[in-house]
């Protein structure tokens, strides 16, 4: 299937957020298609993890729209949230929970039958190497398996919108290839992801596209040759690129 014909899995439409009269989102656009590992990338406080809140429906946007795979967020929010997952960068657990409990407690929450979200516990619990702590409580988790246990939650009722903030901070070199090696297994059963990192090389590797992000503002968005094109930084690692962009006053960095 060409990239033309791909399904979109996101559409941003002029999405916009202030606070306190400062624009922390300034009308974005963007699109995330179904099979695409796209990230989102920007300086502390660009507004990623604002833009990601919207999307999700957790935080009511200014202005601009979201739909997610056709469905419009604003007409239809239930119908949208249905198909997203979202995975803030501080994992959020029930502490009193057993990991097994917790993901019977979220499948619970999407209406995912007993039977079917036992088994999806069992391969996410095994996959993700935490089935010899599943009758442990969640307070007594490191931060890596806390966070692996968010992610088997995010999961659990097999979204088609993935929202990854920061998947893979406090986790090892083992658990970080697992998880990479999940998110790879959703994009290509035809996910649609979103991975906002500080890792640049997790995105260069990652990514089949890139948005660059600045006070709130989309600077530019591609493939990694597309953004050092823009950039004027031919055969430059993502790094590079990234801190040339953004060291860019916003009218210098607006694409063509």
């Amino acid at each position: 299937m060409s990239i033309s014909s791909t399904p979109t899995g996101l559409k941003v439409t002029g999405l916009a957020k202030s606070f306190g009269g400062k624009r922390a989102v300034d009308g974005i656009d963007f699109e995330v298609r179904s099979g695409e590992l796209y990230a989102l990338l920007g300086p502390n406080g660009a507004g990623k993890t604002t833009t990601l809140r919207m999307i999700a429906g957790l935080l009511n946007a200014d202005a601009g729209h979201v739909e997610v795979f056709g469905v419009d967020a604003r007409r239809d929010p239930l119908g949208a949230k249905r198909m997203i997952a979202w995975l803030p960068d501080e994992p959020l657990l029930y502490d009193k929970l057993t990991a097994w409990e917790y993901l019977e407690f979220v499948a619970g929450l999407w209406d995912v039958d007993p039977a079917e979200s036992r088994r999806r516990a069992e391969d996410l619990l095994r996959l993700l190497g935490l089935w010899e702590n599943r009758n442990d409580r969640c307070e007594t988790f490191s931060r890596g398996m806390k966070q692996k246990a968010v992610l088997a939650g995010a999961l659990i009722h097999e979204p088609k919108l993935l929202m990854l903030d920061e998947p893979l901070t406090g986790l090892d070199a083992a658990a970080s290839r697992l998880v990479k090696d999940l998110i790879r297994e959703r994009v290509a059963a035809g996910a649609a992801v979103i991975l906002t990192t500080h890792i640049l090389e997790v995105a260069e590797r990652m990514a089949d596209r890139i948005g660059i992000i600045k006070d709130g503002k989309l600077l530019t968005e591609g493939s990694l040759g597309d953004l050092q094109g823009f950039a004027g930084a031919q055969g430059q690692s993502l790094e590079d690129v990234f801190l040339s962009l953004t060291a860019r006053t916003a009218p210098d960095a607006t694409p063509a």
